[in-house]
């Protein structure tokens, strides 16, 4: 299960970022599914706390995560900055390069 919510977060893209997916980007630092009772729980953060477009884009996560797993889930979403966000957490390391 959690493959394919993986799947369904490289759908969903930060707009300062639009290049690059949320999940390569490194706003998801963990990822926990309950098949059996039909849950998920994502822990993430934003590259910014004062984020204008947090809200939309942790809808956009729901939305995607639901899209993916079809049926009726709980899917909660903890937003963390601790730690903060840095390029440093971006996961495809030719984009990673671009940063330094």
């Amino acid at each position: 299960m959690e493959q394919k919510i993986i799947k369904a977060l490289e759908g969903v893209y930060d707009p300062e970022f639009p290049y690059l997916d949320i999940y390569n980007l490194g706003l998801i630092y963990d990822i926990t599914a309950d098949k059996k009772n039909k849950k998920a729980h994502i822990t993430m953060t934003l590259t910014s706390p004062a984020c204008p477009v947090g809200d939309m884009i942790i809808q956009n996560v729901k939305d995607a995560v639901q899209d993916e797993l079809g049926e009726a889930r709980d899917i909660e979403i903890a937003l963390t900055f601790d730690p903060p966000w840095s390029p440093q957490k971006i996961r495809d390391e030719d984009i990673k390069r671009m940063f330094e």
